[in-house]
């Protein structure tokens, strides 16, 4: 008896405790949720990271072209800028006013 080898074909057959095979799936199904749980979390994560480098490659563009004035300005920094190009003519013109007022004062 020694010397007799099973061949396994297609007709041969399997006895299972439906309590192993439950097992079994079991073990499959758990194996499959983990492997597709694992597959969308490395999915996120990637989405993540290029979400990150995209994010930084617009802040190192933003961080460079705004104080170069490339990317436009706001809205209060064009009233600021208003403010001060008035401010600039009225001191210009009281500097003319006293540059005026010191000349007759020193001519006469």
């Amino acid at each position: 008896m020694a010397d007799e080898k099973q061949i396994i074909t297609e007709k041969s057959q399997v006895t299972l405790d439906v309590k192993t095979l439950v097992g079994i799936i079991t073990v499959i199904l758990t194996i499959a949720g983990v492997y597709f749980t694992l597959t969308a979390q490395l999915a996120a994560l990637k989405l993540d990271t290029i979400r990150m480098q995209d994010a930084v490659e617009m802040n190192s563009e933003f961080r460079i072209k705004w104080p170069r004035g490339e990317l436009g300005a706001l809205p209060d920094d064009a009233v600021q800028d208003l403010n001060i190009e008035y401010l600039q003519e009225e001191v210009d013109q009281l500097q003319e006013e006293f540059d005026t007022h010191v000349e007759e004062h020193t001519d006469g």
